[in-house]
């Protein structure tokens, strides 16, 4: 669900399909054309650009949805591009069978049954033991490890897998409910947040934290910024960040501005400590004074942004989710996410409406953010 058709559950994109009409001009329909091929190009561009990039780093991926015809393609096309190592879910006959209708050989370890895994005693035994203080009892454990998307949430916490892909058949709080119990927050952040990648022809934006969090405090907002930092190097951007606001350095009072002033300046020591000197960091800043330049040298003249901020979090889920789709729908961004990040093993959640190219993404993005390259400087 991100980049190229990498999208969450809330959005509902509009239908290409219209009705001409008689009434309906040639060069509208050109220029709709043109419009569609130019943003086709823009997602196939994604699309390989990330499978590119998990090409060169090879990771293992659960898909723990096998049964899913849109899974079983997915499966297909992974194959065909050999980009990722899999482990697919499911009953083993039901599964199998349909991956050679498919076209897929189905080699040892690719399909596997949680409810006759030779490993499910030994992950019914962790998940009780991770979850005994909450109350997980031993038989409990052993009926949930059952549950595909337990066991498979497992097999990454266990280091049998790199990452997680699910969702296509499962609501959110399935897929995220065993990755926040199970995998936890990554060593040095208790905050789990999500990012969106706003996409124009000449631009990539990143937006965080427009689904997950509600209200984050400053230290959680902190923590929000270094994980999206670590996410658009990821990614190969390199990222200028503003911590926005209803207020510009001080040009209005109130809780809000005051949390946001405070996260930035915690914000920007953290990541220099993490990422060098090369990452500007600026807040609390409104989104004119961070994005457009000659409001910027207006408003904040001494602000090291100087109004060309790529990377924008903001003060809270409110905020955050209106932002995301009003610019997907007024200023015609393609939105990619929601990516979830600050987990300590990447577990990524479909649209249930999704397609399998939006599964062969998603399995690439995974990918990605389980590669453990040093930290930029």
């Amino acid at each position: 669900m991100l980049w190229p058709m990498f999208v969450s559950k809330p959005i509902c994109r509009p239908s290409h399909k219209r009705c001409l009409t008689a009434s309906t001009r040639p060069r509208e329909r050109n220029h709709n054309h043109r419009m569609q091929d130019m943003k086709d190009s823009r997602m196939a561009g994604f699309y390989e650009s990330v499978i590119e990039q998990a090409a060169k780093i090879r990771k293992k991926v659960v898909l723990p949805e096998g049964e899913d015809p849109r899974v079983i393609e997915a499966v297909r096309m992974i194959r065909e591009r050999d980009f990722a190592d899999l482990v697919v879910l499911g009953d083993h006959g039901t599964v199998g069978s349909a991956l050679e209708r498919a076209g897929v050989r189905v080699t040892d370890g690719l399909v596997v049954d949680p409810r006759h895994s030779e490993y499910g005693p030994r992950f019914a035994q962790r998940l009780y033991e991770l979850r005994q203080a909450k109350g997980m009892t031993l038989d409990k454990a052993e009926h949930l490890i059952r549950d595909p998307m337990v066991f498979g949430t497992m097999m990454v916490k266990e280091g049998l897998a790199d990452g997680q892909v699910g969702g296509a058949a499962h609501s959110s709080a399935d897929t995220i409910r065993p990755a926040l119990q199970i995998i936890g927050p990554s060593r040095g952040t208790r905050t789990v947040s999500s990012m969106f990648f706003m996409c124009w022809p000449e631009r990539i934006l990143l937006f965080a934290d427009c689904g997950l969090n509600v209200d984050p405090d400053a230290s959680q907002l902190v923590d929000i910024a270094v994980a999206t930092t670590r996410t658009a190097f990821l990614f190969g951007i390199k990222p200028r960040l503003a911590l926005l606001s209803y207020s510009t350095k001080g040009s209005a009072g109130g809780p809000g501005a005051t949390k946001m002033a405070r996260a930035a300046d915690r914000a920007a020591e953290r990541i220099f400590a993490l990422f060098g000197a090369g990452v500007i960091v600026d807040g609390e800043l409104q989104f004119d004074a961070a994005f457009v330049p000659d409001v910027a040298a207006k408003k904040c003249p001494r602000s090291p942004l100087k109004g060309r901020a790529n990377t924008f979090i903001f003060p809270d889920l409110g905020a955050g989710n209106i932002t995301y789709k009003a610019v997907q729908r007024l200023a015609g961004a393609d939105a990619f996410g929601p990516v979830l990040q600050g987990l300590d093993k990447p577990i990524n959640d479909l649209s249930r409406g999704c397609t399998a190219q939006d599964i062969v993404a998603t399995v690439a993005i995974t990918a990605i953010q389980a590669s453990e390259g040093p930290l930029p400087t």
